[in-house]
């Protein structure tokens, strides 16, 4: 993905409270400053538990004074469930909002979600953020031991991306 910066654009404040809202403000900022359309997403965990936290702050939850940490992350978000001795399964899922936007201020979001729960201790060296403590319902894995191939076909971005390439493309699977 390239950032918006590596083109001299400006990058908005993400101050919705939703994925999708936070998505449509990237995208109408970036199509507004070129004249073009403009595609976005934000995405996260929303962990049931929690009150759906960390969700639009996901990203913020793995902060450190030296970069991003999602081990630290992960290990803050089971530290909380087990201080709320919540019992299991502790349920969660990965969200995506994808947001095409058109310089006269039109746009659209595309949503995708998967379902899943949480394990520890975290398992896997495949993917990023919070994969490798999330186990989809159905799965024996979590997202952090699948195979890239296999993560894609159930990841919440690529349910978003079918839901905009059939809404804008009319793509068929």
């Amino acid at each position: 993905m390239i950032a918006a910066s590596e083109y001299g654009l400006t990058e908005p404040a993400e101050t919705e409270t939703s994925f999708a809202g936070n998505a449509r403000i990237k995208a109408n900022h970036v199509a507004r400053q070129t004249g073009l359309p403009a595609l976005s997403d934000d995405s996260g965990i929303e962990v049931d538990a929690l009150a759906g936290a960390p969700g639009i702050h996901t990203a913020d939850w793995a902060e450190t004074p030296t970069g991003r940490d999602f081990v630290q992350a992960m290990t803050r978000t089971w530290r909380m469930l087990e201080d709320r001795s919540v019992p299991e399964p502790r349920t969660a899922r990965f969200r995506c909002a994808i947001c095409i936007a058109w310089p006269d201020g039109i746009d659209t979001v595309f949503e995708g979600e998967v379902a899943g729960r949480l394990v520890w201790p975290i398992r896997g060296g495949h993917g990023f953020g919070f994969d490798p403590m999330f186990r989809p319902d159905g799965e024996v894995m979590t997202f952090g031991e699948m195979p890239p191939e296999r993560k894609q076909l159930l990841s919440h971005r690529t349910r978003a991306f079918e839901r905009f390439s059939a809404g804008c493309l009319g793509d068929a699977p």
